[in-house]
């Protein structure tokens, strides 16, 4: 599905804050609280819009310590078995597959470096993983969670 340029406005308003009333984002996108209200049921039957989250700073939860892992699969891994494997770490907050040399790219945080030691540990040692490559954030130089249009 490909948004409109309306309906991506209203988007990335809610993106910035999924707080915003109706009435708040229909002033900015030149719609009525209830035209809004509309489109945003729209989308979500759609399946454009997922769902509405909050943003934490994971040192708030603890989680001082963040750094990726690439992943490097034993031959016929299939990307189903590299999710299946992940998704029992609560330390893995994203995961993907990718190109390049890695099969796979995992985001971790952990409470401290022992910890970030012990889930990569775990990792290494799941039945589809063949060796791993890990580096640690020092400084998060620039995070967006929402932004418009590619290009």
């Amino acid at each position: 599905m490909r948004l409109n340029d309306l309906d991506e406005r209203i988007v990335h308003a809610l993106a910035e804050d999924a707080r915003r009333s109706y009435a708040d984002i229909g002033q900015e996108v030149g719609l009525s609280a209830p035209a809004v209200k509309r489109r945003v049921d729209r989308l979500r039957a759609d399946g454009a819009i997922t769902g509405f989250t909050v943003r934490v700073d994971p040192a708030a939860l603890g989680w001082e310590t963040e750094g990726f892992i690439e992943i490097y699969c034993r031959s016929n891994t299939s990307p189903e078995a590299i999710h299946r494997g992940l998704s029992r770490y609560p330390e893995v907050a994203s995961a993907s597959t990718v190109t390049g040399e890695a099969d796979a790219i995992v985001q971790v945080f952990a409470s401290d470096m022992r910890h970030f030691e012990r889930v990569l540990e775990r990792i290494a040692g799941e039945p589809f993983v063949e060796r791993t490559k890990s580096v640690l954030v020092l400084s998060p130089l620039l995070r967006r969670f929402s932004s418009g249009a590619p290009g």
